[in-house]
């Protein structure tokens, strides 16, 4: 009888199981690899073929248009001609001037008060306002230096009397600016505040823009003549509405007289005085009181006075003039306009000053509620 055999189970082969399996997997990959691929490339095709930058930050300006309208306020508001305007076609000698309500953004008179003037030295006004907001510490030091004095010496500049060498603050450096009107102040400003004047003068335009000033422009912070060095009496009159929304600024154009501390080069420091106050006492027109202003004076501007008044209820005017004979033709316009408002100051009242003429006693100002005394000191930029 024969025996059955048995049957021989075969060994399998795990390892070769297992690279057949990866083997699949690999090849399941590589034809999703290729279908993505294909999609990819047909997306591509349906996408516009222009080609654009991404644009850098600094490009990015924020404007009006990105701010709220509701939120927007401007700087100073550009006033209106709307109302019963006094055209001042008579009475007012200087060639250009206006007259505003600053309360109400109004203008009550105005002579050429948009064509194009030079400043002088109501520039002053825009370099005190760029100053102070670039300056942390007001007791800051500069070293005045002969490379600043000499050529606004041969300029005829009207000057503090800083001296070369000498240490002085930025406070004394604001008011040499703005009292006596000093070019050696202005210069000592832009320098230490910029690094330049150039640097300076940018600022001092990108306040223009600011501020929406339609008619302004300037080349240096003194005030010196040059052709593209420019505004209108109604621009000046907005960079000193800007100046009195300053507190420091507002002080400074207010004050009659400053004195430094005393340093070696000026052992009695320097006594500093209002060019504006030397010439008038504020309290003339009956009914408002000047309280402060800048006066400017080139050959080619003529001569110039931006102030700001009150009324005894604190409402606030501002008056402008330029192109007047003399010095004193500013004065005596600047209380006929404020005149307008109180009907207290002829308009045909005549002035018979001339510059031969010596400006205040140094007592006179002891009956106006402000500071000490004014005199004059020398030409002004």
């Amino acid at each position: 009888m024969k025996k059955k055999r048995k049957k021989k189970h075969g060994h399998v082969d795990w390892s070769a199981f297992l690279l057949l399996i990866l083997m699949i997997l690999v090849i399941i990959a590589g034809i999703i690899g290729i279908i993505e691929i294909l999609m990819t490339a047909t997306e591509t095709e349906q996408q516009p073929t222009e080609h654009r930058e991404a644009k850098p930050a600094s490009s990015f300006v924020l404007t009006k248009t990105n701010v709220e309208p509701t939120l927007y306020q401007p700087p100073v508001i550009y006033p209106s001609w709307e109302g019963d305007v006094q055209s001042l076609t008579s009475g007012i000698e200087s060639s250009h001037a206006v007259l505003i309500d600053l309360d109400n953004h109004t203008v009550l008179a105005d002579k050429g008060a948009e064509e194009i003037i030079y400043p002088a030295s109501m520039t002053k006004l825009m370099t005190l306002i760029v100053a102070i907001e670039h300056t942390e510490d007001l007791n800051e030091v500069f070293v005045m230096t002969d490379d600043i004095l000499a050529p606004l010496y041969a300029q005829n500049a009207s000057m503090a009397g800083f001296q070369s060498g000498e240490e002085c603050t930025v406070l004394d450096l604001l008011y040499g600016a703005a009292l006596p009107s000093g070019g050696d102040a202005t210069a000592a400003l832009a320098l230490h505040t910029a690094g330049s004047e150039e640097q300076f003068v940018q600022w001092m335009n990108e306040k223009v823009a600011e501020l929406e000033l339609k008619n302004t422009h300037f080349t240096n912070p003194t005030g010196l003549h040059h052709p593209d060095h420019y505004s209108t009496v109604t621009d000046i009159a907005l960079i000193l509405d800007y100046c009195m929304q300053n507190e420091l600024c507002r002080q400074i154009i207010s004050t009659y007289t400053y004195k430094t501390d005393p340093t070696p080069q000026s052992p009695e420091g320097i006594t500093m005085y209002s060019t504006m106050f030397s010439r008038m006492y504020g309290t003339e027109v009956e009914g408002i009181t000047i309280l402060g202003g800048k006066t400017g004076f080139t050959d080619e501007a003529g001569n110039c006075l931006a102030s700001y008044a009150q009324t005894s209820d604190g409402h606030t005017y501002l008056a402008v003039t330029a192109g007047g004979l003399t010095r004193w033709k500013p004065v005596f316009d600047a209380f006929k306009l404020y005149g307008i408002i109180t009907g207290t100051y002829a308009m045909d009242a005549t002035d018979t000053k001339t510059d031969d003429e010596e400006p205040l006693p140094s007592d006179a100002v002891q009956q106006v509620p402000q500071e000490t005394d004014a005199t004059e000191t020398g030409d002004e930029t």
